[in-house]
């Protein structure tokens, strides 16, 4: 079934930049962070699914959201194995995971191990303009 939401992978910096806003490109293409409590998606409790913002690829489903207290939109888990990839980050003196988008490679945030140990265990922490939230798409489909 084609997903008629996904956007072209843009192939040039140029190309995303006409795309995206000038910080969605610091956090999307140049893993920036946006400021903790500073995001519009943090305490948003709508349903739905939450997509790249860069391209469009699902990712998070809304029934995995939750309130970590970190400042940024947390999730239990990603939609799918294919969805996020994740990426040793030794940057900034920490030894971190990255969590980057598995379609078009942009940056999202990091994962984990604190999040809901009845959930798992893990919290992908990631940065609001770094996500679309699709409230056209139910939760479990």
């Amino acid at each position: 079934m084609s997903d008629e939401k996904l956007k072209p992978v843009a192939a040039t910096d140029e190309e995303w930049r006409s795309r995206l806003t000038p910080e969605q490109f610091q956090v999307l293409r140049e893993a920036g962070t946006e400021r903790a409590f500073a995001g519009a998606l943090v305490d948003t409790e709508d349903d739905g699914m939450y997509r790249c913002a860069a391209c469009g690829q699902p990712l998070f489903d809304s029934s995995t959201k939750f309130h970590s207290g970190s400042g940024w939109p947390s999730f239990t888990s990603a939609i799918g194995d294919d969805s996020v990839s994740l990426v040793r980050d030794v940057s900034h003196g920490m030894v971190r995971t990255e969590v980057r988008c598995g379609r078009c490679d942009s940056h999202l945030g990091h994962v984990f191990d604190d999040g809901p140990r009845a959930a798992g265990g893990l919290r992908y922490c990631m940065n609001s303009v770094a996500l679309d939230l699709d409230a056209e798409a139910q939760s479990g489909d």
